[in-house]
């Protein structure tokens, strides 16, 4: 399978498995979860047919893991990014001191004003590396890096969550437990 079509199947799963599991006809079990044979059939009625064997090198071969198979190999969920009601159970961590987070310019005024927001997701996402934070910048322009005093934030009473691919997850970032990365 190569990169184009791996992308495009990435986003009908992160679409359906994170936003609208309701236009396949799906209904999230808690957790997240959907039935790998529920999801496929689904896929194939609405003229998006995917093989198990393509869902497992989704899973597997995406850098940045946005899907997670449960332990049976039956079930699967996005394992973050949600905008519809979903709980996933994880539990809070202590974060490293420092977090990142990757956007544009001209996000920066509004983030200046109010900090990091979860918008219409469930918590603001953060990368543990500069890489990461670059990457996720960079899909919308020439990326912003900002640098996240995690330690200072916690020590204020904020939860932080890691979600199964690495992403930490917090409600809301005030701006002053923010910093751009100089270029």
């Amino acid at each position: 399978m190569d990169n184009t079509h791996q992308t495009r199947i990435s986003k009908f799963l992160s679409l359906h498995l994170r936003h609208r599991p309701e236009l396949l006809g799906l209904t999230l079990e808690p957790g997240g979860w959907v039935g790998v044979k529920a999801l496929l059939a689904a896929c194939a009625h609405h003229k998006f047919p995917l093989t198990k064997a393509q869902l497992e090198a989704i899973v597997s071969n995406s850098d940045k893991q946005r899907f997670a198979f449960d332990e049976t190999g039956t079930r699967i969920r996005a394992q973050q990014g949600h905008s519809v009601p979903v709980e996933l159970g994880l539990v809070p961590q202590v974060p490293p001191s420092e977090l990142y987070h990757g956007t544009v310019a001209s996000a920066l005024p509004a983030i200046r004003q109010h900090g990091l927001q979860k918008m219409t997701r469930h918590h603001v996402h953060l990368s543990p590396d500069v890489e990461t934070a670059r990457r996720v910048g960079s899909r919308r322009g020439r990326p912003v890096l900002l640098v996240i005093d995690a330690a200072a934030l916690y020590a204020a009473g904020t939860l932080f969550y890691q979600a199964g691919n690495g992403v930490w997850l917090t409600d809301h970032v005030p701006p002053q437990y923010l910093r751009e990365l100089p270029f």
